[in-house]
């Protein structure tokens, strides 16, 4: 007997154009959140759980247990609200095991201390390439997509992959490898590796940037991407891609949100601790990046 296709629900959120899921098997059985968001202004330093309060409603309306918090790379565009969503539902905050090598680059950045270990141990789980895992009854499996960052991961559940920063919509292209650690060849071989799955494979992607006169829209298809991603067709070569890539990347400010979130994200969502005055901070390095 056929294994029952997941149950998939996407939370748009506006404000970072970031898209998470809940994934589950059926209603009163087990889930998995992908790419949470904790809300930030950072015109105020406030944060807020809007986004993180329609997943928990949702959970607790389909009488779920989660089990996972997966991230598929420490964001640079939002502050993740696993940490805040663990402590309520409970769940395994995930990522890949390239978070390591993230926080070696951002650690000293951020001048954190020593007593802050860059072994991705903050995290509950780190994936393995190709490791898999359960979802209640729903088999899932762990891909090592690196490129956008060292450490991404997609996730694969039935005949959907959660590709995280890999791709966008086939009228987006694909996404920058600028960032410390980035690199646009090995993000062309981990499209490769997802293009290469069968065509009515369904690919989510966790943001959208549409262009104008365009819905916001975030699923995909592997035969889609194929024919018509304006950065990674098909007959697109590396070199190609590569020269492209570089090329877009030099034009591309840096995410109004990078500072905030990659010092919050490396710590599995955990806001930095209180200082002897009762406080938390984040930090704004100056002419670091």
């Amino acid at each position: 007997m056929p294994a029952s296709p997941p149950q998939i629900e996407a939370f748009h959120d506006p404000a970072t154009s970031t898209i998470s899921y809940l994934v589950y098997d059926h209603a009163g059985g087990h889930a998995a959140i992908i790419d949470p968001v904790l809300d930030f202004d950072p015109k105020s330093g406030r944060t807020s759980t809007t986004q993180a309060m329609r997943l928990l409603q949702r959970i607790q309306a389909q009488r779920l247990s989660l089990q996972w918090l997966l991230e598929t790379h420490a964001h640079a565009d939002h502050l993740s609200a696993a940490h805040w969503l663990k402590q309520r539902l409970g769940g395994q905050i995930a990522i890949g095991a390239g978070i390591r090598a993230v926080q070696t680059i951002f650690a000293p950045i951020f001048n954190f201390p020593a007593s802050f270990p860059c072994t991705g141990e903050q995290f509950d789980h780190l994936f393995s390439p190709d490791e898999v895992f359960a979802i209640g009854e729903l088999q899932a499996q762990a891909l090592f997509v690196p490129g956008h960052t060292p450490a991404d991961m997609a996730y694969q559940v039935g005949d959907a992959v959660f590709v995280g920063d890999t791709l966008f919509m086939p009228d987006v292209g694909t996404a920058r490898c600028d960032f410390p650690g980035g690199d646009a060849a090995m993000l062309y071989q981990s499209i490769q590796k997802l293009l290469a799955l069968p065509d009515d494979t369904r690919l989510f992607m966790c943001h959208d940037y549409p262009p104008t006169g365009r819905e916001a829209a975030w699923v995909s298809t592997v035969a889609a991407q194929r024919r018509d991603n304006i950065h990674v067709h098909q007959g697109r070569s590396a070199a190609d891609f590569i020269a492209l890539r570089t090329a877009r990347d030099q034009t591309l400010d840096m995410p109004t949100l990078l500072l905030p979130s990659v010092q919050v994200n490396i710590r599995a969502g955990d806001l930095p601790p209180a200082e002897d005055n009762g406080r938390r901070y984040l930090k704004i390095p100056l002419d670091q990046l």
